[in-house]
């Protein structure tokens, strides 16, 4: 009998021996998904035009009677040359100042006045491989879409680059260019270049250099875009509550006249070497917190999306789950090896991969940390994983598939684009939920100890004699050449030494499943207008109950405990600050650690935060596990974990924060300017870094404990629930503990807050770039009392963001976003500021102080012009008009419903209150408040800068 392998050898000669006629040649596939075996959601329509621009659709209503709509360009910094660093970029800014058919200037009112507000709904971004525009319509009127299919066409193929217009914008580029140094991104040219010396992709920054932005001319951009911007290139996405059929035809009608062009081949990427290795680099800045990090190349690997390929792909992604939970056990130790540390491999476009091995200490302690980490590494690759292990990262991953297949109905418009966009950019199937879902059950079986660890053996490019790469504040020996050497010994120690670590879990199962007694309902209410259900228990815990149908089987819990920030007093100002690190101790009979395990499968959460009058507490969960939530919410307040262990993770994380305190302008100013407008009061104030060292988590108990355990309980629930149902779990928690105090507590001293009677200028330093300062008018206003006063002043926020917008960026070209922001405090009794901010060049300072004084200057001296005041409304009618489209908008405005019941009638009356300003109104809340002597200016500006003399 002749071997399989003859004959196929056999039949290929004979084959060949004989002539064949042509075969006809295969069209190019259109999209990933002809080249796979995964079924594309049916429910996305995917087209392209005679010309080759390609589209999807899909309707949806969630949130109801809105759309997101994208224009995609597969063009980005890598499709540069060397003189056009930077073009990709700039070309998106020009794709907002004017076309064939729209004057410069006027796409951002027109899209204004439809109430897309500019950054939040009109946007834009640049990548390395590609260009993504992005608008979100807040209606569904047919007009709007096509407003914005206009919009893009005329981005597509009608762009002006009128010479003028490139000059101003050039401004704005190079600001946003300026902004961006400093240490963090000093640290990642230097990882690149390290890493990836002969790839291109380290030169082809998207942000550009400022000698190619600065020579860059009308032409050149032209000619970049023309190029680049070609129908092949191209894809639309329309997502949203709209026919699908009449989107189609709309699209067909704006783009099908858009000539063909041939698409630009992308320039040579460079090369990632497999056999790079051995080489060590050590980067230094006062700011950066210490890191090593272990790495080796390889080739890269086309991986087609297949049912296959995702079954090995989740085994990869268990292992490496596996490891980096290993991991973590060590970081929450008593005394930890490192702050943490995780192994992965990724993909470096399509030249290469890399594994690298990353791990964080504390300052001096890499070799320790370096060490521990290899020892995972290690016994991870050579003895494999338990079943337990295993175990609790399938039960995670099922979780997340399980949960995405019951709420597939009421996918959101951002969660499907970004399936589209994950097809456009990686090649991914958008399979539906219910089919991974099946997939997953199907292929369960195989998701075995020895198939995680042969699955990862054949991802994890083995670390041997790798680049290892220190950054830090202080080397790790004296000496460059001695420090790498010191890195490349532990390393090599580390590989040597015999392999003692230890795997164990946890036993048992969760223990807070019984509070008690549950409670009675005392009080029993609905809110006919809201469908808002309020329940008082017996113990004073007070329930918010809304049902909805916006997201199956999704929930929403926030939990407020009366105390918060106003614990805090001058005399104690860091009474609350640890309260964070609260989640990290624990509970009382469960480490962190053990909790991760314990709950894996499960979809809780219980991070705490001291947030105004309270401690707040909040969570995403299911139908399934609401009452697993809420018990572990209880548990979170009546019986916190207090571990020592958090201790060390919030001093090495102060450590860090104060080495960075003043590393850039905009750290400088948010950690000084609260101080300074306070007047010095400690509460507002950074204190000095021994007051943050000396704090522990036995502290935190005596300064929050008691609230803990006995203040005012308002808990909201929102979602997918069955209301009773919920009703009886609350009753089996919260109204199980003990009688709570019945009101959140008025603290009316604590509440008082001065705002410094020092107007005029103040100069704070930063240790950033020498051409970085930032310039900040702040006003004092009033706090959220009044709701006239504040709609009012968020409508003169919109107004005057519009203005100075308008001056600051596009007319003087000196910032990249200058913005305005009202702020109100519903905590702290007459205190709210208004301020204008810019991030400008140290020589534009003086510029830009004229501009927004002349600005703010000219609200109070005259009415507000009709379509400024229309532009800023509109966007604000369409928030408040979809707030309730979605759970969490019906959050915010019930989660307080029961201790601050005035917020509700608030909501029903803003419309109106809204629509009733005037032009007049806003000239005298500006006459009220914004007077030019009234202002505290602060000018941040680098070390050993000349202050100036106004």
């Amino acid at each position: 009998m002749l071997h399989r392998a003859f004959v196929r050898l056999f039949a290929l000669l004979v084959l060949a021996a004989v002539p064949l006629a042509p075969a006809a040649a295969k069209p190019a596939p259109v999209w990933a998904f002809e080249r796979s075996d995964l079924a594309p959601d049916p429910a996305f329509r995917f087209g392209r035009l005679p010309n080759g621009m390609r589209y999807v659709i899909r309707h949806n209503a969630s949130p109801r009677a809105t759309a997101e709509v994208r224009l995609q360009i597969d063009a980005g910094s890598l499709d540069e040359q060397d003189g056009e660093r930077g073009f990709a970029h700039f070309v998106e800014h020009m794709a907002f100042n004017g076309s064939a058919h729209v004057p410069e200037g006027e796409m951002i009112k027109l899209l204004e006045r439809e109430g897309l507000a500019f950054g939040a709904d009109t946007n834009a971004q640049t990548s390395f491989e590609h260009t993504l525009y992005m608008l979100s319509l807040p209606r569904n009127e047919p007009r709007l879409l096509d407003t914005a299919l206009m919009l893009l066409r005329e981005t597509a193929s009608e762009l002006a680059f009128d010479p003028a217009a490139v000059e101003r914008e050039r401004g704005v580029v190079l600001s946003e260019l300026r902004d961006g140094q400093g240490y963090a991104l000093d640290n990642n040219k230097d990882q690149m270049a390290f890493l990836y010396p002969a790839a291109h992709f380290r030169d082809r920054l998207p942000i550009g250099t400022a000698d190619s932005l600065k020579a860059a001319t009308s032409d050149a951009l032209k000619a970049f875009w023309a190029r680049e911007y070609v129908p092949a290139k191209t894809t639309l996405i329309v997502v949203g509550d709209f026919d699908a059929d009449a989107v189609e035809a709309a699209i067909a009608k704006r783009f099908a006249d858009w000539p063909v062009r041939a698409p630009a081949k992308r320039p040579d990427q460079g090369r990632v070497h497999p056999d790079q290795q051995g080489a060590a680099r050590i980067h230094l800045d006062p700011a950066l917190s210490e890191r090593v990090t272990v790495s080796r190349h390889g080739r890269w690997r086309r991986e087609p999306d297949t049912e296959e390929q995702r079954r090995i792909d989740l085994l990869r992604q268990i292992g490496y789950g596996v490891i980096n939970r290993r991991m973590q056990r060590l970081s929450r130790l008593a005394q930890p090896p490192f702050r943490g540390a995780g192994l992965g491999t990724s993909e470096v476009f399509h030249i290469g991969r890399t594994t690298n091995l990353v791990v964080d200490t504390p300052d001096k302690g890499w070799r320790d940390g370096l060490f521990a980490a290899a020892q995972v590494y290690r016994e991870a690759l050579a003895r494999g994983f338990t079943a337990a292990e295993v175990a609790e990262q399938v039960a995670n991953a099922r979780t997340g598939i399980e949960n995405a297949a019951a709420a597939a109905e009421t996918r959101s418009n951002d969660a499907l684009v970004g399936a589209v966009i994950q097809l456009l950019r990686d090649e991914k199937v958008p399979t539906t939920p219910a089919s991974a879902l099946e997939r997953f059950n199907r292929h369960a079986a195989s998701f075995t100890p020895a198939a995680v660890l042969a699955a990862l053996r054949a991802e994890v490019l083995p670390l041997e004699n790798p680049l290892i790469r220190f950054q830090g504040r202080t080397a790790p020996a004296n000496g460059a050449a001695t420090g790498e050497r010191a890195l490349r010994a532990t390393w090599n120690e580390a590989l040597r030494a015999p392999l003692r670590l230890k795997v164990s879990a946890p036993s048992g199962t969760f223990a807070y499943t019984d509070f008690g007694t549950p409670g009675t309902v005392a009080s029993d209410v609905t809110r006919a207008d809201l469908g808002l259900r309020q329940i008082r228990f017996a113990n004073g815990v007070r329930l918010n109950l809304r049902r909805t149908d916006l997201e199956q089987d999704r929930v929403l819990v926030r939990l407020y405990v009366d105390g918060g920030e106003l614990l805090d007093t001058k005399a104690n100002p860091l009474a609350t600050e640890m309260t964070a690190m609260l989640s990290t101790g624990g509970l009382g009979k469960h480490s962190l650690d053990d909790l991760q395990t314990l709950l894996a499968g499960h979809s809780v959460g219980n991070s705490i935060a001291a947030s105004g009058d309270a401690f707040a507490m909040g969570a995403g969960t299911t139908r399934r596990d609401l009452e697993l939530q809420l018990q572990l919410l209880a548990a979170q307040i009546t019986d916190p974990g207090w571990r020592t262990s958090a201790d060390i993770l919030y001093h090495q994380t102060m450590t860090n924060f104060f080495a960075r305190r003043d590393a850039t302008p905009a750290s400088a100013i948010a950690n000084t300017l609260p101080g300074l407008l306070s007047s010095g009061d400690p509460r507002f104030t950074i204190q000095p870094p021994e007051a943050y060292q000396a704090l522990t988590m036995a502290r935190l108990k005596a300064d929050i404990g008691d609230r803990l355990a006995n203040g005012a309980i308002e808990l909201t629930l929102v979602g997918d629930l069955d209301p009773d149902a919920a009703i009886a779990m609350a009753a089996r928690t919260f109204g199980a503990l003990p009688p709570r105090e019945p009101d959140f507590r008025p603290y009316e001293e604590a509440r008082q807050r001065s705002f410094t009677p020092q107007r005029g200028l103040t100069v704070i330093r930063h240790k950033g770039e020498a051409n970085q300062a930032i310039v900040r008018y702040v006003w004092p206003t009033t706090d959220d009392s009044d709701p006239v006063t504040a709609i009012g002043l968020e409508l003169l926020q919109e107004v005057a963001g519009i203005e100075v917008l308008d001056v600051v960026r596009e007319a003087l070209g000196k910032a990249y976003s200058p913005a305005t922001s009202s702020s109100l405090s519903r905590v702290w009794r007459g205190w709210g500021t208004f301020s204008v901010n810019a991030s400008v060049d140290v020589a534009d300072v003086a510029a830009t102080r004229t501009a927004i004084e002349r600005t703010i200057a000219g609200l109070a001296a005259a009415p507000i012009d009709a379509d400024i005041l229309a532009r800023a409304r509109a966007p604000m009618r369409e928030r408040l008009d979809n707030l309730l489209k979605t759970n969490a908008g019906w959050l915010a405005l019930t989660e307080r419903a029961a201790s601050q019941p005035e917020r509700l009638e608030r909501y029903f009356k803003a419309r109106q209150r809204l629509d009733a300003l005037t032009a007049a109104d806003l000239q005298a809340l500006a006459q009220r408040y914004l007077a030019p002597d009234q202002a505290v200016i602060a000018l941040v500006l680098p070390e050993g800068a000349a202050a100036p003399a106004r």
